[in-house]
């Protein structure tokens, strides 16, 4: 598969690699050590449009596709991966409204969410179940003109900063056949009953924003349940499955940064006379790093391509995921090596890309879920 991407999304990537690298790369530091929300940057990327590339014109995007909002996530990690993070977590509530949503809800929170105007997060995981979404304990009761909502959710990200403005969650809404059927529901900010946790530190995307969401007795009205009642399960599922493209876009640029860091390095340090890039020891280390990236970019892009294709994607997205992430672990790690004792300063970025890194191959569904996907599809 040879790479080539049109005019137009080459120019995004270049629009979003300057930002990135004149906006957030100089300022990004003080909001990993203060953990303060990078309120600017995210309003900065708003106006260009980054939040609405692979969702319609008519709803406020650009109508790029997958190919493209990859790109833009890839050149973001290379800098720093809480950005992507915020990206990448305000799509998955996004791609749902987009898939599933009614015309009246796709106007009222779709086209604000592509347009940038408030951050959205999604409500899946809770302290007893991620991946199993059996194990879920949220509820949602029926009564009359709506739905009582009561529950948690944990490591919810974008949920607590000032631009966030609606969740979309998944809960039990009832029993078919004797067994518990699931429902999405849109949930806007403010709710009475609806609370937000204090923010739960990480060893990675630092500079975002994760809490514990909280439901006691939440009433929302009727028009807040999104698709078919009972039809949770699919569409989470559906969401994942392009959550899983995009976090392997992030895990391709950290990789990537890391890569660019270690080969700068590796060219300008000496030892015993000489660059240690000189050393087969080292530069072997480069080769295996450069060819790891390179067939992880193939696999995101070609699972990029086929969900524009609208063609089935659940495997190489999984497949994707899974490489992307676990390269990313490990180009992060062989980066640290050969930086040396420089690279153990938490200032320094490759060891704090390490901690990016590791978040990335939990979220969406860990290496181990992948492969018990990968495998089912199989046939196994």
């Amino acid at each position: 598969m040879l790479l080539e991407f049109t005019k137009e999304q080459e120019m995004l990537r270049n629009v979003v690699r300057e930002y990135a690298e004149e906006k957030i790369s100089p300022e990004i530091d003080k909001y990993v050590h203060s953990g303060k929300f990078p309120t600017e940057m995210i309003l900065g990327l708003a106006e260009l449009g980054v939040f609405g590339i692979p969702y319609p014109e008519e709803y406020g995007g650009m109508g790029e596709g997958m190919v493209s909002f990859a790109l833009a996530l890839e050149e973001l990690s290379r800098i720093d991966a809480s950005i992507s993070a915020i990206v990448m977590a305000h799509s998955s509530p996004s791609t749902l409204i987009n898939l599933f949503g009614t015309e009246e809800q796709k106007q009222k929170w779709l086209v604000p969410m592509a347009t940038g105007k408030f951050l959205g997060s999604i409500g899946l995981t809770e302290a007893n179940g991620g991946s199993d979404a059996a194990a879920m304990n949220t509820r949602a009761t029926k009564v009359d003109n709506g739905w009582i909502i009561n529950g948690s959710k944990l490591f919810i990200t974008n949920s607590g900063n000032e631009l966030n403005g609606v969740a979309v969650i998944a809960a039990v809404s009832g029993t078919k056949d004797g067994k518990n059927e699931t429902s999405s529901f849109i949930i806007p900010r403010n709710t009475p009953g609806y609370s937000v946790g204090p923010k739960i530190h990480t060893i990675g995307w630092q500079a975002a924003d994760s809490r514990e969401l909280t439901f006691e007795d939440v009433f929302i009205p009727d028009d807040c349940i999104l698709g078919e009642r009972g039809a949770g399960v699919k569409q989470l599922l559906t969401s994942i499955t392009y959550g899983r493209i995009s976090i392997a876009a992030c895990a391709l640029g950290v990789a990537q940064g890391a890569f660019e860091s270690a080969l700068e390095y590796a060219k300008i340090r000496e030892a015993f006379g000489k660059p240690i890039s000189k050393y087969q020891g080292i530069s072997f280390k480069l080769a295996d790093m450069a060819t790891q990236i390179d067939a992880a970019r193939l696999m995101v892009y070609r699972a990029a391509k086929l969900a524009d294709l609208k063609k089935d994607f659940r495997k190489e997205a999984s497949m994707a995921k899974l490489f992307a992430t676990e390269t990313a672990m490990s180009v992060v790690q062989q980066a640290i090596q050969i930086h040396g004792g420089i690279g153990l300063s938490k200032e320094h970025r490759v060891s704090k890309m390490l901690g990016d890194a590791k978040l990335l191959e939990i979220v969406e569904g860990t290496s181990e879920i992948q492969r018990l996907f990968i495998a089912r599809l199989l046939g196994c």
